[in-house]
C-alpha cells in the first residue's frame, strides 16, 4: 500500500523523463522519515530507480565491521542466492574498488571490463544486448562506509552524467538512513546497556551500596560481608589497592544496626606518624605546642557506630599498643590527659600489605592481629572480575560524562579490550582509564586507536611487590618471592592477553617441565601474570 503511494502508475508511461528523475528524488526524500526501517527505505528507493529510471538490479554493499567484507545487505531485482553471492574483499571487483578509493566507477561494457566480476549476478540472467554498470560510494564525512551499485543499458537515449548525477543524490539519502539508522542502533544498545547496568544496582546485594559487579569472586566476598554485617565482631578487609575497601567498609556499616551512628574513616598511612596519635586519640589543652583547645579524635567521634582504619598496617607499633587497648578496654586516653573516655565502637580494618609476614617480622602486634582478624574478607582484584568490567566502564561512562558534559559511548570493541586488559591498579585504574578516554575522544565514540593509547600507557604501571599481596589470613606466613621491580628489564609490563600467545605459553611449560615459575622467568613474565594468562587462554598445566 505504501509503496504504491510512492510509485504511481501514470509515471512509468514516460520512463527516463526529467518529470522521473524530480519524482525519484521526491519520493526518496520522504522515504528518510522511514530511517527506523532502513530495509523498506532503501528497497523502495532501489525499487523507484528500477521502475522509473531503468537502472536496475540496484544493490547497497556495506563492509562486515570485524572483517570489512563487502556484502550486498539491501537489492531490489536480486534473488536470495544472488544476493548471498556478492561479496568481495576491499579492492576486489568494481565494487571493492569503488569502496577502498572512494571513487565513482562507470562500466559501459560490463564484457570488456576484466574488473567486473559478475559474482551476484550471472552474465546469462542479463539482457543478450551490452549492460552497463555504475558503482558510487555512500560516504559520512567524506569516508566511504559503502556501496550503492546499479545495472543499466548502455543503448538507451538518456545519458549515462544525467544517471550519475541522480545517483549521486540517491546515494547522499541511503547514506543518511544508514547513519540515523546507525545511531538509533548505538542509542538502543545504549539504553540496553543502560538498563542492565540498573538492573545489576538493582538485582544484587552490593548495589545499593555502589558496590556492583555479578562476578562469582565479587559475590563471595559480599556474602562474606553480609554474614557479619549486623555483628559486633572486628573485619579485617585485605587485597590490593584500588579493589573497594572503602566501600566494603562502608556497606558493613549501613547493613548493620550502626547505620545511623556515625562512619568515621581514617587512613593511617595519609598521616604523619607525629600526628596520627592525636588525630586517633584526640588531646587535651596545652598538651603540645598548638594544641590551643580540646579536641576529640577519630575513636571518640565514631563512638556508637563504625571506625574504619584504611593501610591499618602502616600504623606505629607504639600506637598499635594503644589501639589494642581501646579494642580489648573500649575506652581511650587523649594526649596530654588523664581521663579515661568510655567509646562504643566497632572497628573496620582494611590493608593491601601481609598482615602475617608483618607480625613474623616484628612489624606488627600479633594480638593485635588476632583481635583485628576475627572475620577476614578479602576483596577480589579487577583481574579475577573480568565479568564486572562492562558494568564498571559504564558506570563510571555515565558519571564521566555528567562530569564533563560529553555524550561519548564505547562501542562493543572497546569494552573488549577493556575485558581482555590485565588491571594491575584495579578499579581505580579502570575509572581514570575511561575518564581519560571521554576526555579525549574525538567523536561522540571512543575510537579503538585512543583506547590502544591509553592503555599503552597504563601497562606501564608496575605489579604491587610480592611482600604487599594478600595472604590467607589464617595460614602460617609461606616465604614470600622476591618483588618484582618495575626497573626489571626482563619483566614485561601489564598489558592484555592475546590469542597468539597459547602456543608460547605451552612451549616454555614444556621446557621448564611444567614449572610455572621458571616458565614464567622464561617469557620475561610474573608468576601472577603466567597463571592469569593461562586462566584467560584456558591453558591446563
Amino acid at each position: 500500500m505504501i509503496a504504491e503511494s510512492l510509485t504511481p502508475p501514470e509515471i512509468f508511461t514516460e520512463t527516463g523523463s526529467d518529470e522521473s528523475d524530480v519524482v525519484v528524488i521526491e519520493q526518496a526524500a520522504r522515504l528518510i522519515a522511514h530511517s527506523t526501517e532502513p530495509e523498506f527505505a532503501i528497497q523502495s528507493i532501489l525499487r523507484l530507480l528500477s521502475q522509473l529510471l531503468g537502472l536496475n538490479r540496484g544493490r547497497v554493499l556495506i563492509p562486515e565491521e570485524k572483517s570489512g567484507v563487502l556484502r550486498i545487505r539491501y537489492s531490489y531485482g536480486l534473488t536470495r542466492e544472488e544476493r548471498e553471492r556478492g561479496i568481495y574483499e576491499l579492492g576486489e571487483g568494481v565494487s571493492g574498488r569503488v569502496m577502498k578509493t572512494g571513487q565513482t566507477a562507470l562500466i559501459q561494457n560490463i564484457d570488456d571490463e576484466p574488473s567486473y566480476l559478475g559474482r551476484a549476478v550471472s552474465r546469462t540472467t542479463l539482457p543478450s544486448e551490452t549492460v552497463a554498470y555504475i558503482a558510487l560510494p555512500l560516504l559520512r564525512n567524506d569516508k566511504p562506509i559503502g556501496v550503492l551499485a546499479v545495472h543499466r543499458l548502455r543503448k538507451r537515449q538518456r545519458a549515462f552524467d544525467k544517471d550519475i548525477t541522480t545517483l549521486r543524490i540517491i546515494a547522499t539519502f541511503i547514506s543518511q538512513i544508514l547513519t540515523v539508522n546507525r545511531l538509533i542502533a548505538e542509542q538502543t544498545a545504549e539504553l540496553i546497556n543502560e538498563n542492565l547496568y540498573l538492573k545489576n544496582a538493582l538485582d544484587h546485594q552490593g548495589g545499593n551500596f555502589g558496590i556492583l559487579g555479578d562476578s562469582p569472586a565479587l559475590q563471595a566476598s559480599l556474602r562474606q560481608a553480609y554474614r557479619v554485617a549486623n555483628t559486633q565482631v572486628s573485619v579485617l578487609l585485605t587485597g590490593e589497592s584500588g579493589t573497594g575497601k572503602e566501600k566494603f567498609a562502608r556497606m558493613l556499616h549501613l547493613a548493620s544496626n550502626r547505620k545511623d551512628a556515625p562512619f568515621v574513616a581514617i587512613n593511617c598511612a595519609a598521616i604523619p606518624q607525629d600526628l596520627i596519635e592525636s588525630e586517633l586519640f584526640g588531646h587535651e589543652k596545652g598538651s603540645f605546642t598548638g594544641a590551643t583547645q580540646s579536641k576529640k579524635g577519630k575513636i571518640e567521634l565514631a563512638s556508637g557506630g563504625t571506625l574504619f582504619l584504611d593501610e591499618i598496617g602502616d600504623l606505629d607499633f607504639d600506637l598499635q599498643a594503644k589501639l589494642l587497648r581501646m579494642l580489648q578496654e573500649q575506652v581511650i586516653q587523649r594526649v596530654g590527659g588523664t581521663r579515661e573516655i568510655g567509646v562504643d565502637v566497632r572497628i573496620i580494618a582494611a590493608t593491601h600489605r601481609n598482615l602475617q609476614q608483618a607480625v613474623n617480622e616484628g612489624r606488627f602486634r600479633m594480638d593485635l592481629f588476632y583481635r583485628l582478624n576475627v572475620f577476614p574478607i578479602h576483596l577480589p582484584p579487577l583481574r579475577d572480575r573480568v565479568e564486572d568490567v562492562r558494568i564498571l566502564a559504564r558506570h563510571f561512562l555515565n558519571i564521566a560524562n555528567h562530569d564533563y558534559n560529553r555524550n561519548v559511548l564505547l562501542d562493543e570493541t572497546i569494552l573488549q579490550k577493556l575485558e581482555r586488559f590485565d588491571w594491575p591498579g584495579n578499579i581505580r585504574q579502570l575509572e581514570n582509564v575511561i575518564k581519560r578516554a571521554v576526555l579525549i575522544a574525538h567523536t561522540n565514540h571512543v575510537s579503538p586507536s585512543e583506547i590502544d593509547i591509553i592503555l599503552g600507557e597504563e601497562s606501564r604501571v608496575a605489579m604491587p611487590q610480592a611482600g604487599m599481596t594478600h595472604a590467607p589470613a589464617m595460614t602460617p606466613a609461606a616465604p614470600m618471592a622476591p618483588a618484582y621491580s618495575q626497573h626489571d628489564s626482563s619483566i614485561r609490563p601489564y598489558a592484555w592477553v592475546r590469542d597468539d600467545e597459547s602456543e608460547q605459553i605451552i612451549q616454555a611449560l614444556r621446557q621448564a617441565r611444567g614449572n610455572k615459575t621458571r616458565a614464567a622467568i622464561n617469557l620475561g613474565l610474573t608468576p601472577r601474570q603466567l597463571r592469569y594468562r593461562m586462566v584467560k587462554l584456558g591453558i591446563d598445566a
